[in-house]
């Protein structure tokens, strides 16, 4: 029987191991033909060779992953366990902060695929991140538009998106038409409220130096000087895509995100997302990342429920 002995003095191993070593059963849950025996900062893993050098490279991936953001739990260890890039997810690279959010949140790309849609949106002015939910496109575009605007790279920061109704209807819900969006928006919100304090956030919304707003309400501008998002950009209709790209001005970023898998519009009526990703392909200047399940940043279970719903769909 083969053995591997990894050092782990460097790193904290009762938190490495996660609480009361959840984390080190979920690996060994995951390499069941492995001895796996972890006593003070030193682990010894015992079994065949081939599945030793499998497990020598994720277990580098985690330490390194470790080291990085000193985090590690069953959700992280899976995607790094999962993921069938070699692309080193835990370079010791502080450039890859987009930004330092509130409390000490430092917010920066979580995978190879999220990493490559940063270095996307640095060589295009417009960006498409396709991807089903979960895989942190809206939370990366306001990330790099908040930036932006710290930066002083735009003067506004303007987020929009279509106004579907899920399955009810705006007119009978109470409140202004603010008030009845808002609902809607509160990914959005969220993911400021991330990144800016609550005080500086609410003034900079007043100003209008941030806007949150409906797709309806771009009609008619023209869109300079601002990092500019299309939130659930499926939703929208040939006509009102069109609207969109076509408010572009100088000095202006786009980010459209959407997920192909989630169409709220009636039937018969084409996603101008899906018609847009085909007719602008070819166009330089415009770049598109496809994001999968193995981008899911979300609790686990996240990516098993769309594997099990792209499993049906592909039946029928």
């Amino acid at each position: 029987m083969n053995e591997l002995i990894i050092d782990l003095s460097e790193t904290n191993p009762s938190e490495f191991f996660g609480v009361k070593n959840s984390n080190l059963a979920f690996l060994k849950q995951h390499f069941p033909k492995l001895k796996i025996v972890a006593r003070g900062s030193t682990m010894k893993v015992y079994g065949d060779e081939e599945q030793l050098e499998e497990f020598d490279k994720r277990i580098e991936m985690m330490l390194g992953h470790f080291g990085k953001y000193n985090q590690m739990d069953v959700n992280i260890m899976e995607r790094l366990l999962t993921t069938d890039t070699s692309e080193d997810y835990a370079s010791n690279d502080a450039d890859d902060i987009l930004v330092h959010g509130n409390h000490g949140l430092r917010i920066r790309p979580k995978t190879p695929n999220q990493r490559k849609l940063v270095k996307l949106c640095k060589e295009n002015d417009m960006v498409f991140a396709i991807g089903p939910a979960g895989t942190g496109k809206t939370y990366i575009g306001v990330a790099l538009a908040v930036k932006a605007l710290k930066e002083k790279q735009v003067k506004r920061v303007i987020i929009t998106r279509p106004a579907v109704e899920a399955g009810e209807n705006l007119g009978f819900l109470p409140g202004d038409l603010k008030e009845k969006l808002d609902p809607y928006m509160q990914p959005i919100y969220d993911a400021l409220r991330d990144m800016i304090p609550a005080e500086k956030l609410a003034g900079l919304v007043e100003k209008g130096v941030i806007q949150i707003a409906p797709l309806a309400f771009m009609r008619g501008r023209t869109l300079d000087n601002a990092y500019v998002i299309l939130d659930e950009s499926q939703n929208t209709t040939h006509a009102q895509m069109k609207m969109f790209l076509t408010r572009m001005g100088k000095n202006a970023k786009f980010f459209i995100t959407g997920d192909p898998g989630q169409i709220d519009l009636p039937r018969r009526v084409t996603s101008g997302l899906k018609e847009a990703l085909l007719i602008l392909k070819d166009i330089k200047g415009v770049g598109m990342m496809y994001l999968d399940d193995k981008d899911v940043v979300r609790h686990r279970l996240v990516k098993k429920v769309i594997a099990a719903y792209k499993d049906i769909e592909n039946r029928n």
